[in-house]
This record gives C-alpha cells, sequence and structure tokens, in this order.
C-alpha cells in the first residue's frame, strides 16, 4: 500500500478538519503558556506549584479527551450511517436507528462527565496537600498547589463538559464554532490572569490563586458559548436538554464495547503520565521548572499532529459508516505517511524554536535553562515516533473500532518499558536530563512498530451495530 499518493479529495477532507482542530489546541496551548511566563514572574515556586496543580487537573482532562474521543468512535460511524442511509428513501428506518443511537451516545457521555467532574471536584476541595505530596516533598510549592486548588474545585465542570461536547461537534463536522470560541476564551483568560495576578484594574493582588480564577473565568465562558450550541443551535446532531435524560439502555452494551476502553485507555496513560511528572517532580524545582518549560513547546509542535489524529478517527468512522473497507485501509495507510511526515516537521520546528523559546524565560535560573535545552533535543527525537504512532492509535485504529487491543497496547509498552526505565534512569543511574526523558518515552518508539503491524493486519476494523431500537 502507498503511504502517498494524488489525492487532493482525501488530503482536502483531512485538513478541513484538522487545521481548526489545530487552531484551537495552539489557542489553548496558547493560553497555557502565558499562564506559565506570568506565573513564571513570581518565581520558580509559583511556577512549579501550579505546573503541578495541573499535572492533577490534566487526569481530568485526559479522562475527558478519553470519554469525548471514545464518542467520537461511535459519533462518526453513526453520522456516516445516518448520511449514506438517508440517500436510500428505501432504508429510512436504519437513519433514524443510527441518529437516535447518535443523541444516546452523546447522552451517556455527558452523564459521565458530569460524574469524574463530581469525584475530581471533591477530591481537589478535601485533599489539596494530599493531591500536591504526590508529586513534591518541597512543603512551599506544596502550600501554593493547594491555594491553586482552592479556586479549581468547579472548574472540572466547565472543562469537561465543554471538552467532550467540542469533540462530538467535531465528529459531524462542525469545527468553526468551537475555534471561534476558543479564541474568546483564549482573551478572556489573557485579561483575566492580567487583572487577577498582579493586582491591576482596582483587583487585589492574587498571583498563584489569580492564575487560578483566570482559568475558571475562561472555562465559563466557553463552556456557555459550546453547550449553548450544542443544545440550541446545531441541528446535526439536534441534542436538547431533554435528551439527558433519555433511555439509553438500548446502546449500553456498544457503548460499553467501543467507547469506555477509549477512557479506561487514556485514564491509564494519564496515571502513567503523572508517573513521569512525579519523577520529574523529585529531581528537584529546576528539573520541575525546565520540564514546564518543554512541556508547552512539544505541544506546540505537535498541534497539527493532534489535529489529524482526530480527523483520522473522524474520516475512518465516517468511511466505515459508508460500509467501504477497501477504502477505509487504503487511507490507513495514507494517514501513517502524514504521520511521517508531520514528525519530521515538528522534529525541525523544536531544533530551530528551542533557544528563543528559553529566552522567554529570563526570569529562571541558568540551570533550568540548561535542562531544558536537553529535554528539547530528546523532543525532536521521540516526536517523530510520537508523530507516527498517535495519528495511528488516537486516529486510524480507533476510529476502526479496535479500542481494546488499544488499551492493552498502549499500557503494556508504558508501564512495562517507559516507566521502568525512567525510573531507573533518573533514580538509580542518575543520568543526564536527555537520557531520562528518552527513557521516559521509549513506549512511542515501539508502539510505532506495532502500529504498523496492526495496520497491515486489517484486524482492525470491527463492527458497531446502532444497538436494539
Amino acid at each position: 500500500m502507498k503511504l502517498y499518493k494524488k489525492d487532493p479529495a482525501f488530503y482536502g477532507k483531512v485538513f478541513t478538519i484538522a487545521i481548526p482542530i489545530a487552531l484551537q489546541s495552539l489557542i489553548s496551548i496558547g493560553v497555557n503558556m502565558l499562564d506559565t511566563i506570568m506565573v513564571g514572574k513570581l518565581g520558580e515556586n509559583s511556577l512549579s506549584a501550579t505546573s503541578l496543580a495541573n499535572s492533577f487537573i490534566s487526569i481530568y482532562h485526559i479522562f475527558c479527551m478519553g470519554l469525548g474521543m471514545g464518542a467520537s468512535v461511535l459519533v462518526s460511524r453513526y453520522w456516516g450511517m445516518k448520511s449514506s442511509v438517508s440517500e436510500d428513501k428505501s432504508i429510512v428506518g436504519e437513519s433514524a436507528n443510527a441518529g437516535h443511537a447518535l443523541k444516546q451516545t452523546v447522552a451517556l457521555m455527558l452523564r459521565i462527565t458530569l460524574i469524574l467532574a463530581s469525584l475530581f471536584a471533591l477530591a481537589t476541595l478535601f485533599f489539596p496537600g494530599t493531591l500536591m505530596k504526590m508529586y513534591t516533598p518541597d512543603a512551599e510549592i506544596i502550600r501554593l498547589g493547594s491555594v491553586y486548588f482552592k479556586y479549581s474545585v468547579i472548574t472540572y465542570f466547565f472543562l469537561g463538559t465543554s471538552l467532550v461536547s467540542t469533540i462530538v461537534l467535531r465528529s459531524v463536522g462542525e469545527v468553526r464554532f468551537p475555534l471561534l470560541v476558543s479564541i474568546g476564551a483564549f482573551f478572556v483568560n489573557l485579561g483575566a490572569n492580567y487583572i487577577f495576578i498582579f493586582g491591576k484594574l482596582g483587583a487585589p493582588r492574587m498571583e498563584v490563586a489569580g492564575a487560578a480564577l483566570g482559568t475558571l473565568i475562561a472555562r465559563i465562558f466557553e463552556a456557555t458559548l459550546i453547550l449553548f450550541y450544542l443544545f440550541v443551535v446545531d441541528k446535526r446532531i439536534a441534542f436538547k436538554v431533554k435528551d439527558l435524560f433519555m433511555k439509553t439502555s438500548s446502546l449500553i452494551g456498544e457503548y460499553i464495547r467501543i467507547s469506555i476502553p477509549v477512557l479506561i485507555s487514556d485514564a491509564i496513560l494519564a496515571l502513567g503520565s503523572n508517573s513521569v511528572a512525579m519523577v520529574i517532580g523529585r529531581l528537584g524545582a529546576t528539573f520541575v521548572a525546565a520540564n514546564a518549560i518543554t512541556a508547552v513547546t512539544q505541544q506546540l509542535s505537535t498541534v497539527v499532529i493532534q489535529g489529524v489524529s482526530q480527523a483520522g478517527a473522524i474520516v475512518t468512522g465516517q468511511t466505515l459508516g459508508t460500509g467501504n473497507k477497501e477504502k477505509t485501509m487504503e487511507q490507513g495507510w495514507l494517514f501513517l505517511g502524514l504521520g511521517f511526515g508531520l514528525g519530521a516537521i515538528s522534529a525541525l520546528f523544536i531544533m530551530i524554536a528551542k533557544n528563543p523559546i528559553i529566552s522567554f524565560y529570563s526570569d529562571v535560573s541558568a540551570e533550568t535553562q540548561t535542562i531544558a535545552g536537553q529535554l528539547m533535543v530528546a523532543i525532536s527525537i521521540i516526536i517523530i515516533f510520537q508523530a507516527t504512532n498517535s495519528i495511528m492509535t488516537k486516529g486510524v485504529l480507533r476510529g476502526g473500532g479496535d479500542t481494546k487491543v488499544l488499551m492493552l497496547a498502549d499500557n503494556i509498552f508504558l508501564w512495562a518499558v517507559a516507566i521502568p526505565l525512567g525510573i531507573l534512569a533518573g533514580f538509580v543511574l542518575h543520568l543526564p536530563a536527555f537520557w531520562i526523558y528518552v527513557c521516559l518515552k521509549s513506549d512511542q518508539i515501539i508502539k510505532t512498530f506495532w502500529c504498523v503491524i496492526r495496520l497491515q493486519s486489517g484486524k482492525w476494523i470491527k463492527k458497531i451495530s446502532t444497538g436494539k431500537h
């Protein structure tokens, strides 16, 4: 099979979906980068505290991504079924079934999101110090992180519902409105941060607490607009507030089979990512601060990759929804080629941008800047493999419904290889930052080769039903 061919329709469809997603991710990263730079002006302890507190909040974020992407596998497939069968008037009943199953999927997704938000909010409210101690033994960083948590308790509800709703809207082709909302949220967050972190326009100087409050205000703004669009404006899914309470028993079995493995996989991966944060958190405040700088850089370099990954899941699901397996296989190889190409471009971007980006953080120590440089070189190597397997695992293979096998593969490679090697490199061998990072990300290399084998087998294409109606 070809990794590239002249197919303007395919690449046009992919990037029509991917570019708005990438721009939205870029804006979100810009918000995080502004937070980092602004809080960095308060010192390394404040920067480390917000970074580590957000490591816990990111667990919920990844859970929601898992929920949203798991639902997206079903939504894109049902949308493909609905669109194709509605053209044939003799099978309108199938279109109705697909439309009903689509609504059931969204209802189940939102219910689980709200349950998870409640659990994370309670943990943040009652155990902020305990949560911070998972990442660092430093008393001052724990204190500052606890302050950040205090103002983040209800953020989960707005973050989660807007995130999962955005993902399902993308799955039916609505990518522009969420992008516009993100642009608005960026400016809301920028203004709120400036006012509350530094005490401008008559507001009290809240420092770390101001950063958390600014984020909360931006999340409220974002969720209000996205949910209004989903419940009132959108005509594709046609989901209403009353549908939150609809019966979903007929689809629960299919939802659990396809969507829940994505949630479990991403949840365990989130714990793995936080294990990485715990390793880094115990290597000192300078290492933590350096990692905060490089994390933003890595996110910047992968925005298009993330967009293509989500486009891969959507395009694959929609194509399979029409029943065309041969075309799906062909597209799978083209996505693999995109992964290699985008990974190489991202690696080049990191090497060019690393020094200018590090120079933005003039208030951190020279040691922190040196470690950040080492980490960026490591990232530039790993990103080639990460780009390729991300487009495959989070995109094509997931879109094909291969969620159970992916759940196993993702976590076996992470927990059996990457984390043990990272702990060995950091705590036993005390290797330089470059090698610690390479060890912690070694699963990305192994997974890339596995993805090629899995793609070639064709076993990743699974049948998905609309349940019993």
